[in-house]
C-alpha cells in the first residue's frame, strides 16, 4: 500500500468507526494522556495494531475486550502501545551537564553527613534515564560510593517498558550519542537474540544494581493512590508532562515539589516549564536549562568538585610540568588545526529524482514520526516507514543520516555506510554524519578511512564554539564531539602501532 493511501485509510478509520470517540475518551480518562486529544490518526494507528493482534475488527469489539475478563492484561498492553518513550542515554546533554557540574555535586555535599541520596526518574520508559544517572553518580562518588546509600527509582506506566528496563540490554539506537570508549566502559557486548538480531549492549552490573523499577501512573500523585516514598533529593520528570492536560500538569508539578527534600532539585523537559510553577517551586537558571527547587531553598554557590569529563566538558589541556607553571592565562578552546591533507570528499551517491507527487509531510514532520517509532523501540517499523517516503525527500541530508542510524541499529552496515555517505554528499559540513561514519568504519577495521572521517568531524567541531549543540546530535556539544573524536582517533593510532 502506498504511503498516501495508507494515510488516507488511517484518517478514514477515525471517522468511519462510530465507537472510536468513546474509546478515545476512555483511554484519555484512564491514562491522563491528553496528548492524543488532537491526534486521532496516531491514536487510531496504535489501536489498530492492538485490534489486529487480538483479531478484532472495530472499536466496539475492542471496548468489550477492555471491559471483559482479559481487560486488565489488555489495558497494560494498550498503555505500553500508546506511551511514546525516548530510549537513548544522556538525553539532553545540557541537563546532564547541569547534573554533573552543579546539581549532584551540591547534593553530595549537602548529604555528606548522612551519605544518602534518593533519586526518582518519573516516566523512565525503558530505563536509559535512571541508568544514565547511575553512571553519573558512580563516576562522581568514585571509591566513596561504597560508603553511600544511593537509591534510584524508575517508574513508568508501561509494564512492557519496565520489563525491558530491568533487563538493561539496549540496541545501538539507545547508545547513539556515546562513543566507542564510553560504550566499552559502561556496557558489554551481547550476542544476537530475539528482539536484538544483531546483538546488543548490556549495562555493567555496577550501574545496573543501583536502580530499581516500579509501575506507576503519574495521575496517582493527584488522586491519592500514590505509593512512592514522599521525599527525594532529585526528581526527573522529563517529557512526560506533554501527555497531560494543563490542569493535570499543574497538579502533578505541585505534587512533585511536595515530594522534594529540603534543598532538593526537580528537572522537567525543555519545552515544559510554565510560569505557573513558581507558585510552588523556585526556578533556577542553569547554563542551557532551568531547574526547580523548594521555594525556601537558600541560593548558594555549589562546591568546587573535580569530576570526570564524560559528557559535555570542553577538552582540558594537559598541565605543564611544575617547573614550567607560570601565571599565563588558561589555554583557550583550540582554533581549527590546519591539515596539509585535503579533506576526503564523500563519494557521490546517486539519488532517484523526486517523484512529482505532492507530499503532505514536511521533512521535519516525517523525521519526527520516524524518531517516535525508533525511540519506542520499533526500529524495523521506523525503517519501513522511512523507506515508504524517502524517495520523495532524496535531497534532505537529515533523513539520509537517520536512514544510516536505523540501518546501524538493524545490523545493515553496508546500507548504513551508503546512507551516511549520502548525507555527506548532500551536506559536506554534517559533523554528526562524519563522526558516525568514522565509528562505523573503525568497527569494520578500515582504520585509514575511519581516521579521515573522524579528522573531518574533529576539524569541523573545532571551528565552532565549544558549547554549540550540533544539529542532529541529540544534545551533543561541539566540545564533547571533539573529545570523543580524539579518543577514537587515539585508539586507531594505538592499533596501528
Amino acid at each position: 500500500m502506498t504511503a498516501p493511501k495508507e494515510r488516507a485509510r488511517r484518517a478514514a478509520g477515525t471517522t468511519v468507526d462510530p465507537d472510536f470517540p468513546a474509546l478515545k475518551a476512555r483511554i484519555i480518562a484512564r491514562t491522563g494522556h491528553n496528548y492524543y486529544e488532537d491526534k486521532d490518526d496516531l491514536l487510531y494507528d496504535r489501536l489498530r495494531k492492538r485490534m489486529r493482534i487480538r483479531g478484532l475488527s472495530d472499536c466496539a469489539a475492542y471496548l468489550s475486550l477492555l471491559d471483559g475478563a482479559a481487560g486488565r492484561e489488555e489495558w497494560a498492553a494498550l498503555e505500553a502501545e500508546i506511551t511514546i518513550g525516548e530510549t537513548f542515554f544522556f538525553r539532553y546533554a545540557e541537563q546532564f551537564a547541569a547534573l554533573r557540574g552543579t546539581i549532584l555535586p551540591e547534593l553530595i555535599e549537602a548529604r555528606r553527613e548522612t551519605r544518602r541520596l534518593r533519586i526518582w526518574s518519573a516516566g523512565c520508559s525503558t530505563g536509559a534515564e535512571p541508568y544514565s544517572i547511575a553512571i553519573l553518580v558512580h563516576d562522581l562518588l568514585g571509591e566513596a560510593l561504597a560508603d553511600w546509600t544511593v537509591t534510584i527509582l524508575g517508574t513508568d506506566l508501561s509494564a512492557a517498558a519496565l520489563a525491558t528496563a530491568r533487563e538493561a540490554e539496549f540496541g545501538p539506537w539507545a547508545l547513539r550519542t556515546l562513543d566507542t570508549e564510553e560504550r566499552a566502559r559502561w556496557f558489554r557486548r551481547t550476542p544476537a537474540r530475539p528482539g536484538l538480531p544483531h546483538g546488543g549492549y548490556a549495562l555493567r552490573p555496577a550501574f545496573r544494581r543501583m536502580v530499581r523499577f516500579e509501575r506507576q501512573n503519574l495521575l496517582s500523585l493527584i488522586d491519592g493512590s500514590d505509593r512512592a516514598p514522599a521525599s527525594f533529593d532529585l526528581i526527573l520528570c522529563r517529557n512526560v508532562l506533554i501527555y497531560f492536560s494543563p490542569d493535570h500538569v499543574n497538579r502533578i508539578v505541585r505534587a512533585l515539589g511536595e515530594r522534594l527534600n529540603p534543598r532538593g532539585w526537580l528537572l522537567i523537559g525543555h519545552a515544559e516549564p510554565n510560569p505557573t510553577f513558581s507558585q510552588w517551586l523556585q526556578p533556577i537558571a542553569l547554563p542551557g536549562t532551568v531547574a526547580y527547587r523548594p521555594i525556601d531553598t537558600p541560593t548558594i554557590e555549589p562546591p568546587p568538585v573535580l569530576v570526570p569529563a564524560i559528557l559535555d566538558a570542553a577538552p582540558i589541556p594537559l598541565a605543564p610540568p611544575p617547573d614550567l607553571v607560570t601565571d599565563a592565562p588558561p589555554v583557550p578552546w583550540p582554533a581549527p588545526i590546519p591539515d596539509p591533507r585535503p579533506a576526503i570528499p564523500p563519494e557521490p551517491v546517486p539519488f532517484p529524482a523526486s517523484p512529482a507527487t505532492d507530499h503532505p509531510l514536511s521533512p521535519g514532520d516525517l523525521l519526527a514520526e520516524i524518531r517516535v517509532l525508533a525511540d519506542a523501540g520499533e526500529t524495523a517499523r521506523a525503517w519501513r516507514r522511512l523507506h515508504e517516503e524517502i524517495d520523495g525527500y532524496a535531497t534532505d541530508p537529515a533523513l539520509r543520516y537517520y536512514e544510516g542510524l536505523l540501518a546501524l541499529d538493524l545490523g545493515r552496515e553496508r546500507e548504513a555506510e551508503r546512507a551516511l555517505r549520502g548525507a555527506l554528499f548532500l551536506d559536506r559540513g554534517f559533523i554528526m554524519a562524519h563522526f558516525q561514519l568514522g565509528l562505523l568504519l573503525s568497527r569494520g577495521g578500515r582504520r585509514g578511512e575511519a581516521s579521515r572521517a573522524l579528522d573531518n568531524a574533529l576539524r569541523l567541531a573545532q571551528g565552532l564554539r565549544p558549547e554549540t549543540i550540533l544539529p542532529e546530535g541529540d544534545g551533543v556539544s561541539a566540545a564533547r564531539l571533539a573529545e570523543s573524536a580524539r579518543r577514537v582517533l587515539a585508539g586507531l593510532k594505538v592499533s596501528d602501532a
